[in-house]
């Protein structure tokens, strides 16, 4: 786990994969803003609070933290060309031991989606997980008719493995999800399923 406590910076062709820092507060609030509706369909409710300054710096809190223990990688996609702040991905609930997995999240604002960026980025966090900090299993989950999420896990290199009842609240109710995973030596081949 030294490598972590270390500055982390994950570098791909076009981004800088990296822990939010409180100078990000108001391009993450505007990135937010702006893409809000695209965004709220597929995350839970957004507190009152969700744009403050508050809950920004709480969330860079919860960041360093989550680094420094190994429990999470919180990090923000920045198009290098221009410092852009695009989106995030986080390899959250990191547990060690026999399971040696984590799971995956992110999201995009809406003017960079479909554009690869979160291909890059999550070909990145995999290979981090698997090569760096020796992780076996990553999962990764989201609404059935989320067709560009599922998409993108399957061209990601994760596998469908089944349906999760009732799974995770979003948008103000339970919402039943399908499940994905990627694994360090995975032999398992395409699925079609789901």
């Amino acid at each position: 786990m030294l490598l972590l406590k270390r500055k982390l910076r994950i570098e791909t062709e076009r981004l800088t994969l990296r822990p939010p820092v409180h100078s990000d507060f108001r391009s993450w609030t505007a990135l937010r803003s702006h893409s809000r509706a695209f965004l709220t369909k597929w995350e839970p409710v957004w507190a009152n609070d969700h744009l403050s300054r508050k809950a920004f710096t709480n969330r860079v809190y919860w960041a360093q933290r989550s680094v420094s223990s190994g429990t999470a990688l919180p990090l923000f996609l920045v198009r290098r060309k221009d410092n852009t702040l695009m989106g995030a991905i986080t390899l959250d609930n990191i547990r060690r031991g026999p399971a040696q997995s984590g799971s995956l999240g992110y999201w995009t604002g809406e003017p960079f989606a479909r554009q690869g960026y979160m291909r890059e980025a999550i070909h990145a966090v995999v290979h981090q997980a698997f090569t760096r900090m020796d992780l076996s299993r990553i999962e990764a989950a989201c609404l059935p008719e989320n067709a560009a999420s599922r998409g993108l896990l399957e061209k990601t290199g994760f596998k469908y493995e089944g349906v999760a009842q009732s799974y995770l609240q979003i948008d103000g109710r339970w919402r039943t999800h399908v499940l994905y995973a990627a694994l360090r030596s995975d032999r398992r081949g395409k699925t079609d399923v789901g």
